[in-house]
């Protein structure tokens, strides 16, 4: 049977791969598989397909003898700072994050707030085999409804910065009509900051749509309108952020990193100079990181591998180019709402901007990420086109005599094909682009 799991919990378009059944049946499996537990925290994105995802759930985890604590509209990570904090056994988000608004998506929590490991994937997969759904009773909806949760989590990001303020800094927001719609503005004006938000409205069919983290363009838009000195874009569920400062330059997951990374290195509180990223992660950061006398340590794509590797190194700090950024403030869980908070409060305290304090960050290699649409979601398909990618490219790289990094790698979450290359020439970098997506192609045409 192929996995249902991907880089990041199960994601597929709504009443296609992801169906009421499948979600019942998983919230079944869980709740079986888990004897000592009673309690079930579970939230969901704005997406239209998350209430019928959730009661879907929830009838799956009572028939099993579980009881739903739902949380409602909340940013992914309110999910693990919750668990945490009432020591709840473990919790299910319904998000497709970043994707849009077709999609959904669950994610599994266990009782330490992280995501469930491959073991725990694997037990629910076999369990799915023995459920025969005309058992599961659809009446079942023993929920309690405690929205007021939220706010404990809200309360948590404003004193994450202590005593300090933010107090008259002009901040744009752009949530994306998701998660971060329910609560950014109210916590970034609590912080004292003079803030706009823009897609504010928390609409599941506009989700991520042309907005957002992965769309910065209203982002800028609204920061020269506005004459604002910074402004955030999180993604569906909040769990990323990438920032612009006034003069449309990129603060994305690697100088967050690089940036925070630093401070903490200063303070004499970052454990061996270690940062965690992935393979994505441009060459120059390390370069640069490599300089100052940390150690970055790569990992595969995937928030869950990060944490990985931070439980294994002890490390305090990690995260990826795309804006997850995991620190012990939150107990490793990628936030984006935390993380532009983190941002502006060490402007705040330098007393500078962020274009200033962008531009004591690394100096990037060129680096252009090509996504390839892929005929086929079958596994085996999917890695047959990888794996040939990645011999070719072991060819090219041997014949490349400046430093380069080309890298293919299927994506977890959508049926693409990933092609990432950087070098320290943007000339060579879209040359070798433009090459790799015609070979791609032609893979792809030839195995199909």
């Amino acid at each position: 049977m192929q996995s249902i799991f991907g880089t990041d919990g199960i994601r597929g378009i709504f009443n296609k791969d992801i169906t009421y059944d499948l979600a019942q049946k998983i919230g079944f499996a869980f709740g079986c598989i888990n004897n000592d537990t009673e309690q079930v925290l579970v939230g969901r994105d704005t997406r239209v397909s998350g209430d019928l995802l959730l009661k879907a759930l929830s009838s799956g985890l009572n028939h099993s003898g579980k009881k739903v604590i739902n949380i409602g509209i909340c940013p992914t990570p309110a999910i693990p700072f919750l668990i945490k904090k009432f020591k709840i056994y473990s919790g299910i988000m319904i998000s497709a994050s970043h994707n849009p608004p077709e999609y959904n998506g669950i994610k599994i929590f266990d009782h330490f707030g992280n995501k469930i490991n491959k073991n725990k994937e694997r037990q629910i997969e076999s369990y799915l085999n023995k459920i025969n759904s005309s058992l599961i009773l659809r009446n079942q909806n023993d929920i309690v409804e405690n929205f007021n949760l939220l706010d404990l989590y809200k309360q948590s990001l404003i004193e994450s910065i202590g005593n300090n303020n933010l107090n008259g800094m002009k901040i744009i927001l752009d949530t994306c009509h998701g998660s971060a719609s329910v609560f950014a503005e109210n916590v970034f004006k609590k912080l004292g900051t003079n803030v706009y938000v823009i897609n504010s409205n928390a609409d599941g069919s506009k989700i991520n749509v042309n907005c957002g983290s992965t769309c910065l363009d209203p982002l800028k838009k609204a920061i020269k309108e506005f004459n604002a000195e910074m402004g955030f874009s999180f993604d569906g569920d909040a769990d990323r952020v990438i920032g612009i400062d006034s003069e449309e330059n990129i603060l994305d997951g690697d100088h967050i990193l690089f940036l925070w990374g630093r401070e903490l290195m200063k303070e004499k509180i970052l454990s061996r100079n270690l940062l965690i990223t992935t393979v994505m992660s441009n060459l120059g950061f390390e370069k640069a990181w490599n300089e100052l006398g940390g150690i970055l340590i790569r990992t595969p794509v995937g928030d869950k591998f990060i944490h990985e590797e931070i439980d294994k190194q002890k490390a305090d700090l990690g995260g990826e180019q795309s804006g997850h950024i995991l620190s012990k403030i939150n107990n490793y869980s990628g936030d984006g709402v935390l993380t532009a908070i983190q941002i502006a409060n060490f402007c705040r305290k330098r007393n500078i901007t962020l274009k200033d304090l962008l531009k004591t960050s690394f100096k990037g290699f060129p680096q252009k990420l090509t996504n390839i649409q892929l005929t086929s979601n079958n596994k085996n398909f999917k890695d047959l086109i990888e794996d040939n990618m990645n011999k070719l490219i072991k060819e090219k790289l041997d014949n490349i005599s400046e430093p380069c990094r080309i890298f293919a790698r299927n994506s977890g979450t959508e049926s693409v094909l990933r092609i990432l290359v950087e070098a320290e020439d943007k000339t060579l970098v879209d040359d070798i682009s433009i090459e790799m997506k015609t070979i791609a192609e032609k893979i792809i045409k030839d195995k199909f």
